[in-house]
């Protein structure tokens, strides 16, 4: 048996429904209250809508204007980073400065010092193998420097011998430096006062030699002793520093020590030297003393 629907809703029903909707709706549009509702409805949804806007474009606005503040930025650092390599470069340039004035004034009081005549130098040039291993200077002839006038140099406040000219031209000259193979100066222990003869073993980085110190005065050497030149055969001024023990070999074969020295000069930091006249008097000290007399 078919059941019947609980609730059947017939068209005239539902025409009384929809008329007492209807008129419902027309009493609420004629007191206004939709209207008023509709109103506030749209100022809201306008007034987001604004709002978000606002809000992009504040956004889009601020963006710009971080990319703007960046690049400005950037350009600053960049101006900043140049000005600072200037002022760094400017820092080294001075301190450059100051240290050559420094070397400068310290050789201009030796020389002056000194109670020969002397001819201050700058090294321009150098040997490029051991087997040529001169070394050149800014002065020659023209200035008074002769063959065979010993040169000498002041390094971080010790005087050391550099060696001898060999060649001459008018405006340079030639200098064989200590430790070539042909160099060979008269020379001294400075405490014990024992001779022998200094030689060269042909390169800046390798010891000087000194022979023919007896085996008997080894109890009386020690590690650091200076060696000077002894002053014979007017080649050399007699007591300027050549360089310090830093070996010692007592050899079976020989009577005499095989003796090894460290320069007193650095030679791969010289820069300037002075060639000197040791048989000719100073005359600018000679006028010194004058005028404070």
């Amino acid at each position: 048996m078919q059941k019947k629907p609980f609730f059947v809703l017939h068209f005239s029903e539902f025409l009384l429904v929809f008329l007492l909707l209807l008129s419902g709706a027309m009493m609420s549009f004629s007191s206004g209250g939709f209207i008023l509702n509709f109103r506030q409805i749209g100022f809201n949804i306008f007034s987001t809508v604004e709002n978000g806007i606002s809000v992009v474009t504040g956004s889009v606005k601020n963006a710009f204007n971080a990319v703007r503040e960046l690049a400005e930025l950037r350009k600053q650092y960049e101006i900043l980073s140049e000005k600072l390599k200037d002022y760094e470069y400017m820092q080294r340039a001075n301190s450059e400065i100051r240290k050559e004035n420094a070397r400068l004034k310290e050789q201009l009081d030796f020389a002056q010092s000194l109670a020969v005549k002397n001819f201050p130098a700058n090294i321009i040039s150098r040997g490029a193998d051991n087997l040529y291993s001169t070394i050149v200077i800014n002065r020659g002839s023209r200035n008074g420097v002769k063959k065979n006038m010993p040169v000498i140099a002041i390094q971080n406040g010790s005087i050391g011998i550099v060696g001898k000219v060999i060649t001459v031209g008018y405006t340079t000259a030639q200098v064989m430096p200590v430790f070539d193979y042909n160099s060979a100066i008269s020379a001294r222990i400075q405490n014990t006062r024992d001779i022998g003869l200094v030689t060269g073993n042909g390169s800046d980085s390798l010891p000087l030699k000194m022979g023919y110190i007896k085996k008997r005065v080894i109890d009386e050497l020690h590690f650091g002793e200076v060696i000077v030149t002894s002053g014979e055969n007017e080649n050399y001024p007699a007591d300027i520093p050549i360089g310090t023990i830093s070996n010692i070999q007592v050899l079976d074969y020989d009577t005499s020590l095989a003796i090894e020295l460290s320069p007193i000069i650095d030679f791969s930091r010289l820069e300037t030297v002075l060639v000197i006249d040791h048989k000719s008097p100073n005359d600018k000290l000679d006028d010194g003393e004058e005028g404070d007399n």
